[in-house]
C-alpha cells in the first residue's frame, strides 16, 4: 500500500507516510502532515481503516476525499494521537504541550 501526496503526487509507504505527521489538533481531531518531497502541508483526520483529506471551513474540517487503509486504526491520547498499522505505532504529539515545555 502506497499513500500519495496530494499535492507533487509522490506515493508513500505507510512508515514513511506517517513519520512525516508532525501536529495533532485535538479539539479539531486534525493531525498535519508536510510531504517529505516538495514540502506540501495537508490537514487530515485518521478513521478505522481510513484516511479523510479535506479543508476547513467556517470551523470545520470537511473531508473531501477518503484513502482506505486496511488495518489503520487510532486512540487518542491525552496530549496525542497513536496511529497503528500492523504492528507499528507513531505518536504524534500535541504542538501546544511541546510549545509549553520549551519555555
Amino acid at each position: 500500500m502506497l499513500i500519495p501526496c496530494l499535492a507533487c503526487e509522490s506515493r508513500f509507504r505507510p512508515e514513511e507516510y506517517f513519520q512525516a505527521c508532525h501536529d495533532y489538533r485535538r479539539g479539531k481531531d486534525l493531525v498535519f502532515w508536510t510531504c517529505p518531497r516538495c514540502g506540501n502541508q495537508d490537514e487530515l483526520r485518521v478513521f478505522p481503516g481510513e484516511l479523510g483529506f479535506g479543508y476547513q471551513r467556517r470551523g470545520k474540517f470537511d473531508v473531501s476525499d477518503r484513502l482506505r487503509v486496511p488495518g489503520l486504526r487510532r486512540q487518542r491520547q491525552d496530549m496525542r494521537l497513536d496511529i497503528s498499522l500492523e504492528e507499528k505505532v507513531w505518536r504524534v504529539p500535541t504542538r501546544s504541550r511541546q510549545l509549553a515545555g520549551a519555555h
